[in-house]
């Protein structure tokens, strides 16, 4: 092996790559961070997290005076200035962007504008933004090249044409009538976006409940909230058939639901149906390294790469969950137990592992969705014996006071030692809410326990409290 102009190189500067490049710093690492995107930031500031919160609260501030008259209140002549509410998103994430560019051009590490690809097991080659190649030869990696739009074949498409979600985010006029296909978080996010501005949206999803993954109640109560919609259309368990664009330039989508083929028709057709990891053109196989069945870097507990070791991943690349905060932690254990792998061991310990028991989901819909640790069927899947307690907000005071009372909470115990591992929330600021579980899953806290915990009344907080109750009173956990 030539010698090693670096100790890591890390391959992309969004969250994990910045985490993992300033934790590797801190332990003494020479790194370097390769990152070839227009614009540094990554993802979650430029195109995601950021960018789409800006919008959408916009969008429910909107829909709030919509319903001014039920607090007694008169909001006349409501609208809304999409130029401008994008002008505004501008100058944030402007801000949000800048910070992070400064913390990449610090100097702590170096930065290379360009993209690389893996010329062995231990070099890269970077195709220069300015121009050129330089060659990088690094001791170890960290791959966290983020995620890119995964596509299906579906007849029509792409001689119809479609938006995407970088299309939403940075569009200063909207047409009046969208269809949008999938039932994600980001589909989701930008249909409540689009309808609080008051465009006519069709969500069309394949699966049978929205939001794969989650508990089968917490994705029908969201479902039956957005059907209450004025202006939102909701399909699931479909079959997607084709897209045809009429003379007149609206955009039809044939699908299959309940056996019966259906049609939906928009001005644009919102393209949401999920996304893969980012590894084109890095040429993974000149440096031996393997993918897992889902297409995410092949990774074990300690993120290092099953087939080269050296070489880890984090983010969007390794999955298996692709949400920021796990992408951070990802990072910053790469870069440890790389540090580890290069001379650290004795004063660092044993390598680390990453624990995704405190996982967290958070989609920003109205009502919003928030999850923590195990949800109730995963559980009953992995033959474990749970007990389960809900409240719903229509029956809380302070959400009936504010106007918010769609949804419900929902605790999950184990029912043989009575630890609290996992909770649910559809309702008002559920994302905000659920953080409260996450404490007591930290703790590993009993619904015993978590009940001597004060709650200030009234607030939304205090809900968690009852099925907490629930839950001591049938089980005695």
């Amino acid at each position: 092996m030539k010698p090693a102009s670096h100790d890591l190189a890390i391959i992309g500067g969004g969250s994990a790559g910045y985490a993992a490049a300033r934790t590797a710093v801190e332990h003494g690492l020479k790194t370097v961070v390769i990152d070839g995107a227009e614009t540094l930031g990554g993802l979650c500031i430029l195109r995601g997290c950021m960018p789409s919160k800006t919008l959408i609260e916009s969008a429910n501030r909107c829909r709030e005076l919509r319903r001014a008259s039920e607090f007694g209140l008169r909001a006349e002549n409501t609208g809304a200035d999409v130029a401008e509410i994008i002008a505004r998103k501008r100058r944030l994430i402007g801000e949000f962007a800048s910070y992070r560019q400064g913390q990449l051009q610090d100097g702590r590490f170096d930065l290379i504008r360009g993209r690389a690809r893996f010329t062995d097991p231990h070099g890269l080659a970077v195709a220069l933004r300015e121009g050129g190649e330089r060659r990088v030869e690094f001791a170890g990696a960290v791959i966290a090249t983020g995620s890119a739009i995964s596509r299906i074949p579906l007849p029509g498409l792409d001689e119809t044409g479609f938006w995407t979600s970088d299309d939403i985010l940075d569009a200063e006029a909207l047409p009046d009538s969208f269809v949008v296909l999938g039932g994600g978080a980001i589909a989701l996010e930008m249909a409540c976006y689009l309808e609080g501005l008051g465009r006519r949206v069709t969500v069309i999803q394949r699966g049978p409940h929205l939001l794969t993954g989650t508990d089968p109640d917490v994705a029908d109560a969201l479902a039956d909230a957005l059907r209450r919609r004025e202006n939102l259309a909701l399909f699931t368990g479909t079959r997607l058939l084709r897209v045809e664009k009429d003379p007149d330039g609206q955009k039809t989508v044939h699908f299959e639901h309940e056996g019966v083929e259906k049609t939906a028709t928009g001005h644009e057709i919102l393209y949401a149906l999920g996304r893969k990891p980012a590894l084109e053109g890095l040429d993974l196989d000149a440096a031996g390294i393997h993918l897992a069945a889902t297409g995410h870097i092949a990774v074990d507990s300690g993120m290092a790469s099953t087939s080269q070791p050296h070489v880890f991943a984090a983010g969007d690349a390794a999955g298996p969950h692709e949400i920021v905060h796990i992408a951070i932690q990802q990072g910053e254990i790469a870069a440890r137990n790389a540090a580890r792998r290069l001379g650290a061991a004795e004063r660092l310990g044993p390598p680390e592992t990453i624990d995704y028991r405190l996982k967290i989901l958070g989609v920003f819909t109205d009502p919003e969705v928030a999850t923590a640790g195990i949800g109730e069927a995963e559980a009953i899947a992995a033959g474990r014996k749970v007990a389960a307690a809900r409240y719903p907000f229509d029956d809380h005071g302070k959400s009936m006071v504010m106007g918010g009372t769609e949804g419900f909470v929902k605790l999950i115990a184990d029912a043989e030692n009575g630890e609290l591992i996992g909770g649910a929330a559809v309702g008002p600021h559920a994302v905000d809410l659920i953080h409260e579980i996450v404490v007591a899953l930290h703790f590993r806290c009993t619904p015993a326990q978590f009940l001597e915990i004060p709650h200030y009344h009234p607030t939304l907080s205090e809900i968690w409290t009852y099925p907490a109750e629930e839950l001591l009173e049938i089980s005695q956990l």
